[in-house]
């Protein structure tokens, strides 16, 4: 159903350490996935298919790789006449001169298109979380509840909430959705319900929110928003239930890869009856020589496979030389690796020359990260 009331904002300017070398040329909504995607998309995406027509993305540095991908919104059906995919890269102004120290300061820059918006409400995320939705429940939940804010979240399992420090937002909910306690980055406390980084909230609310708190020198979203006023607002949770992948470091990066090639996960994302849209690149389909082998991998067009691949995502223009093994790794576009060598638990960035006679080999939780560009 199409939302006239509601208009996107996408926050694609996280900056995790934990990435490193995969996102010092590139933000992270712009990180490939999957053999054919960007990050980014699966937001975007959920966005496009709830019926939002006005969508606004929040870049801040590494950002030429986005603009490049998401162009004129295409792909999403989002090059309209009115409304629209809206970039809005940072820019400096008598305020803060550039100098953004969080998440609101980046929202507060972007403060001319929030209040032009003809809609009423704002469904605020990040860019760092992969799953597929319809956000229209959340939209009508949000309006039963009456609440101020509702926070998109799922419930992980025991064994993936078992780490010392928290790296998501937590919450505590009632049976009618009230959110009455939430932890961010804290030592664990058996809160199993994990923030999905995505927010729906009125738009004056939020403009509200966020010049009262940067006037008090209050510039991050999660901890001076929504905890500061944990019981000064109306915050619910309103639970999704399916795959959700989200990007912390380089070993989660490398997993979300992997849980491509697993049927369930494929279906959660892909079958639902939600498309997930991304910019289409024609290449000749993929060849394989006769000594290939390929064991549950992804392998994208234009690939040339002349040795063996098994638990690996290949994009588009990858070539494997003959006597090659390459498991459980991810490479990226238009990377060339050569006779004999062998590789596992590696990810190799675009345009990577990897020479003959080459071994590599990290692990699932430290994978190795050869980057862009670079000859090994």
């Amino acid at each position: 159903m199409l939302r006239k009331d509601v208009f996107g904002l996408i926050y694609a300017a996280e900056d995790n350490i934990n990435l490193r070398e995969l996102t010092a040329r590139r933000s992270v909504g712009a990180l490939p996935l999957g053999g054919r995607y960007r990050v980014i998309d699966f937001i975007l995406s959920n966005m496009v298919n709830s019926g939002i027509r006005n969508i606004g993305v929040l870049p801040r540095r590494n950002y030429q790789s986005m603009m490049d991908h998401l162009g004129s919104g295409k792909e999403w059906s989002l090059n309209r006449k009115s409304d629209g995919l809206f970039i809005l890269p940072p820019f400096d102004n008598v305020e803060d001169n550039g100098n953004y120290k969080g998440t609101l300061d980046v929202i507060k820059g972007a403060g001319s298109y929030l209040r032009r918006a003809p809609q009423q409400y704002c469904l605020l995320s990040g860019s760092f979380t992969v799953y597929n939705t319809d956000f229209s429940g959340m939209f009508d939940f949000h309006l039963k509840s009456g609440a101020d804010i509702t926070i998109l979240y799922n419930v992980e399992q025991e064994k993936n909430h078992r780490e010392k420090l928290f790296q998501d937002l937590r919450l505590d909910v009632r049976e009618d959705g009230l959110v009455c306690d939430m932890a961010f980055k804290q030592e664990h406390t058996g809160l199993c319900n994990v923030g999905m980084d995505t927010y729906l909230i009125r738009k004056d609310l939020l403009l509200y929110l966020i010049d009262s708190s940067v006037s008090r020198q209050r510039h991050k979203f999660v901890q001076d928003v929504l905890l500061n006023n944990e019981h000064n607002l109306k915050i619910y949770g309103y639970r999704h239930d399916g795959y959700v992948g989200r990007l912390h470091s380089v070993a989660s990066y490398l997993q979300l890869n992997m849980d491509f090639l697993e049927e369930k996960i494929q279906k959660e994302l892909f079958y639902t009856g939600n498309p997930v849209f991304t910019k289409i690149k024609d290449e000749a389909p993929a060849k394989y020589g006769a000594y290939a082998e390929v064991k549950n991998s992804l392998v994208a067009s234009g690939c040339v496979i002349n040795g063996t691949v098994e638990n690996s995502v290949l994009f588009r223009g990858v070539r494997v030389g003959r006597d090659v093994n390459v498991k459980n790794c991810v490479v990226m576009q238009d990377s060339v690796i050569y006779e004999d060598s062998d590789i596992e638990w590696v990810i190799i960035d675009k345009r990577v020359s990897v020479g003959p006679h080459t071994n590599l080999k990290g692990s699932r939780q430290y994978p190795v990260v050869i980057p862009k560009g670079e000859t090994v």
